[in-house]
């Protein structure tokens, strides 16, 4: 990509920088290892993390974990939590983690469906180790490197479509993806459902693409639900309860019961 497109299309000046923690690292390095971390988990948000992270670092410092089990914790933390999964709707969060955790925008609706049935069945926690500890991941960033943007350039494997729908996810270097947060739409959602391909607008231009969330599956599970007081220092069980909720709610539902104390104990489709 020349740098006279770069700079139109908001991505001029290290959208796929690498940045890598060598075995015998300096402070800095470590440094610039954690800042490069933030701002691709965090989408590029300007926040201040303070000490949150102070063990994580602590634990990359003295070599106890590695670059790729740190974006992990940052992944699975409340932080990312607050930002990206309570208030967003689940396709806007799998938007996210791809563009997040594997550095470009997911190609179609298979691998959407993935992550949804896979959250359905195994949790919040289990999906984000389906993209960090994927084979995917492995060849792109190993256990050493923290992921970057690598949808502007070719892939190996990559599909024509995901150079187009990476645009649509980065908004220029200086965005940040807790913006949209209020929004709880997916970006790409309605393209992807219909398999279609999205036009690429600058990031200086007045346009934006934005599409409601994918309507076409019609499937309805079944929920089962061990509810407690979560506020309590010893959980009271309240009993069982069940749920038959459609497709589209099944994350809403997920994240409420959570909320409350509650348990999943089962998801059955109908």
């Amino acid at each position: 990509m020349n740098s006279l497109v770069e700079k139109r299309f908001g991505v001029d000046g290290g959208f796929s920088n690498k940045v890598e923690l060598r075995s015998h690292r300096t402070e800095d390095e470590l440094q610039q290892v954690f800042r490069a971390a933030y701002q691709q988990v965090f989408g590029r948000e300007t926040v201040y993390v303070g000490g949150t992270f102070a063990n994580a670092e602590s634990q990359l410092r003295n070599g106890n974990i590695n670059v790729r089990q740190f974006v992990a914790v940052l992944a699975k933390s409340e932080f990312y939590k607050d930002r990206f999964f309570y208030n967003n709707s689940q396709l806007r969060l799998i938007e996210l983690n791809y563009k997040h955790l594997l550095g470009r925008a997911p190609y179609d609706q298979s691998e959407i469906a993935h992550h949804v049935d896979l959250y359905a069945k195994s949790g919040y926690e289990a999906d984000i180790d389906s993209y960090i500890y994927s084979q995917e991941y492995d060849q792109a960033f190993g256990d050493h490197t923290v992921p970057y943007h690598r949808g502007f350039t070719s892939l190996t494997g990559m599909k024509t479509v995901g150079f187009n729908r990476i645009f649509a996810l980065h908004k220029g270097n200086g965005n940040s993806d807790a913006a949209v947060v209020g929004s709880q739409k997916s970006i790409l959602g309605a393209k992807i459902a219909g398999n279609l391909s999205n036009s690429i607008i600058a990031s200086a231009g007045t346009g934006s693409l934005k599409a409601a969330s994918v309507s076409g599956d019609n499937r309805v599970f079944l929920v089962e639900v061990a509810m407690g007081l979560s506020s309590a220092k010893v959980a009271v069980r309240l009993g069982r309860q069940t749920y038959k909720v459609p497709y589209s709610e099944l994350s809403k539902r997920y994240q409420e019961i959570h909320k409350k104390g509650g348990r999943i104990l089962s998801i059955t489709p109908l």
